[in-house]
Parts: C-alpha cells; structure tokens; sequence
C-alpha cells in the first residue's frame, strides 16, 4: 500500500526508490528530484518515442503529436503551495487538465476538486473519491446535472443569482452553498467576472432570499480571474468576502468556508501566496475553512508535447534576396493548441529532431553567432487561422519529417481539443515521474 500523502509530504527528502531507466507501460521513473532529473527524463521519453516513427513506413496516425507529462512536477507544485499557502486546501481545477494520471496523483496528496459539470463529477466520483471532497464551482448549473449532484451527495456548490437559489430550493435543498462574488479580474488572462458574480449591492438579497428559502448558505466564493497577475485582486476580493461574511451573521446565517477560487500561475505564485495569506489572516480568524482552486498553476509546466512536420513550403523573396519556410504540423489551434485562441497563450516552438540530430535541451554557447532562417509555424487544417507562430527562427533547416516540441502545454490544451477536419483530439502521454513522493505515491 502506498504511504500517506502527508508522510511523503513530512518525509520528502529521506524517500529513496529504485531507479527504473526505460519506458516502462508508460513511465519512466526517477531515484531524485529537481529540474535536472526531469529534463533528462523528458528528454530521454521524447527521443525513445520520436526514434520509433518512420515516417516512410509507420501506418497512419503512429507520428501523431503526442505529450510527455512529468507527475514529478505536478508533485513539487503541491509541495509549494503547502509552504505558501498552507493554510488554503486546494481544489483543483479537472476542467484545466482532466488527464486521469494527474487527478489520480493529486487524490493521492489529498486535494479536493473543482468540477463544473456532470462528466467532471462523474469522473472524479469514478476514481473513489468522497463526494464531500467536490464542489461543485458552477454558478448556473443544469438542472440535470443537479440531480445528479443530489444523488451522489456532492453538497458543495455555487451560486450568484435569485434563479439558481430557486432551482436549488427545488431539486437540491439539502446543498452546501457558496455565494460567489463579483471581483475585479483585469489584470487577468481569461476574465470571467463579466458572466459570473454577485455585486456587492445585490448579496444582502440573495443572503435574505437564501435564508427564507431554508437554504444553507456556507460560505463566500470568488475568482480574480484565470491566469491573475495583480496580487491586489486577491486582498480587495477577500475583503469583499469579509463584507458579506458580516451580511450574512446579521441576518443569523453562520458561514464556515471561504472559497478564494483561482488564478495561480508557477511564475507569480510566491508574490501571490504573500499577499494572499496576509489578507486571510488580518480577516479571517483561524476556525475559518480556506478551499482554493488552482488549476494550470498544477500542470501547465508538467505537459511538453512533440509535433511532426508534416510539410514544408519554401517562401522565397526575390527583392530581399531572403528564403523563409512554412512549417505545417500535425497538431494546430483545432486541437492542443486551442490554448493560442481560448487561454491567449503563445507557445514557444523548439525544434527536438531534425535529420539524425536529437536537439532537446540543446544551449548554444555564447560565442556562437550561427546564420538562422525564418519561419512561420501552422496546424493541419483547412482554416487559415490555424497558425501556431507567425515567425519564429531556427539555426536548423528544419524540413518534413522533423520534429517540434513546446513546453508548458497542460494548461486547457488537451481538454478543449476538437476533431475538425477530422483530426484525432486524443493524444497519447507518455508518463515520467522525476519525485520519488509522486512515484511511491503512484505504485509505479
């Protein structure tokens, strides 16, 4: 059986498990911990897959675009928030990522999780998890899918609006219910605080309203936003919070749980927990429950993925005298890279085979000043708007039957892929572990 994530968390650095050095039913697994064991161990996952596909014979579909996910850094993430934010449980977010290795990892550590539909609960339900464990974070919910909450006992939920409490009073009155408030998400990727919240001057009639629908009224959620990068959004948001709290213990409605949502990002996330934290402890005594909802703060750095070139068109230019190419691949904003269109991404192409060289990782030293040749990268599709990079340079000549790769590809990649044209939206993983405390906790 495997130990407890709070053994693996307390005990981190005395774990030591054997080292496997090949692919193993899809994963690689590490003896150690840090960037540089991960990066041999992606490195090592892209060459051992990318070497198997002959592109003159392989049958269709075998040099399909494919991800190498690390569960070692969705692991070291974890370990980080429980050293910034420790006082916050997480939920993470299955719409970001819903990939079953990370979601089986992540129930291993012993976060809960945000779903906002039916196949989300469902798939998080399937997997063993307590329903107490779920919230069900979606302010306007089907009423199908209500019912379907009811029956699996899956209490936590949100709301922002009169309409959702009636509907609530009608199929699920026995619900946990969080009041969701309108925060200021300006300075964030993917604002959603122009669709969901409650104003402030519209929470005291929703709180009154909730009280005589004999609802039980928990808790304060918000959301600054996904992808947020002003720490400020979080004290005003949890001061917002603070005001309804008081609302609600005017009218006699105890709340217990804060829900401060999303919006985490690797790159901001100490800045952010700062902040944060000292909003929670000037306005929140400590017998207050913290729920959170971080999602690509989890997995955007954990997924790489490889791309095939599957064309090549030479653009010449007579007046410059300046030859430049178009690179087609097999995967475009249809299908992972819809991140480009719906999360404002902008995935940064590197080149990993190119003839017999296997270039992943490669540094140029500073002394070299090599010629490079430009290039615009575009999907397989018949749409126009299917471009990855407009220009981009590369010191190779990259020509068909090469390979790209992108980092931090886990964030709605994935998850909101299509099948226009007919192109697959399922890609395989290729799983490594560079955590001993994510492999123990995985059985691998």
């Amino acid at each position: 059986m495997a130990p407890s994530a709070f053994t693996i968390a307390e005990d981190y650095t005395s774990l030591c498990l054997k080292t496997v050095s090949s692919v193993d039913n899809n994963f690689v697994h590490a003896d150690s911990h840090g960037g540089h064991v991960a990066s041999n161990l992606i490195g090592d996952a892209l060459k051992v897959r990318v070497e198997s596909v002959d592109q003159d014979t392989c049958g269709a579909g075998e040099e399909d675009a494919f991800f190498v996910a690390d569960l070692g850094e969705v692991y070291r993430q974890h370990i980080r928030w429980k050293k910034n934010l420790a006082r916050v449980k997480p939920h993470y977010a299955v719409k970001c990522n819903p990939d079953p290795q990370v979601l089986r990892l992540l129930a291993e550590l012993g976060t809960g999780f945000d779903c906002a539909s039916k196949a989300e609960i469902e798939q998080v339900l399937k997997m063993g998890i307590d329903p107490s464990r779920i919230i069900y974070a979606q302010p306007c919910k089907t009423k199908s899918y209500v019912r379907y909450a009811a029956q699996h006992g899956v209490k936590q939920m949100t709301f922002d609006n009169a309409d959702e409490l009636y509907k609530t009073k009608q199929l699920f009155p026995g619900a946990e219910l969080f009041l969701r408030i309108l925060t200021d998400d300006s300075a964030s990727l993917c604002r959603l605080s122009q669709k969901f919240g409650a104003s402030l001057d519209s929470t005291a009639d929703l709180l009154e309203l909730a009280k005589k629908l004999e609802l039980n009224v928990v808790g304060v959620a918000f959301h600054v936003g996904s992808g947020a990068s002003d720490p400020k959004a979080f004290l005003k948001a949890v001061q917002d919070a603070r005001f309804v709290f008081d609302q609600a213990a005017s009218i006699g409605i105890e709340m217990h749980t804060l829900d401060v949502g999303g919006g985490f990002c690797g790159d901001t996330f100490e800045p952010m927990a700062e902040v944060l934290s000292e909003a929670l402890d000037v306005y929140f005594p400590p017998h207050i429950r913290v729920i959170g909802e971080p999602g690509r703060y989890y997995v955007s750095a954990a997924f790489t993925i490889a791309c095939h070139v599957i064309a090549r068109r030479t653009v010449a230019d007579a007046t410059l005298g300046t030859t430049s190419y178009m690179l087609y691949l097999n995967d475009g904003v249809y299908g992972n890279f819809s991140s480009i269109i719906f999360d404002h991404q902008n995935p940064v192409p590197l080149v990993l085979k190119c003839g017999d060289r296997l270039l992943y990782n490669t540094r140029r030293s500073g002394y070299d000043t090599p010629t490079v040749t430009e290039y615009s990268i575009w999907g397989p599709t018949c749409d126009g708007i299917d471009v990855i990079s407009q220009s981009c340079t590369f010191t190779e000549t990259v020509d068909v039957g090469d390979w790209l790769y992108f980092e931090d590809m886990g964030a709605y990649t994935k998850c909101s892929a299509t099948r226009f044209n007919g192109f697959t939206d399922s890609h395989d993983v290729v799983y490594v572990s560079s955590e001993p405390g994510a492999t123990a906790l995985l059985g691998l």
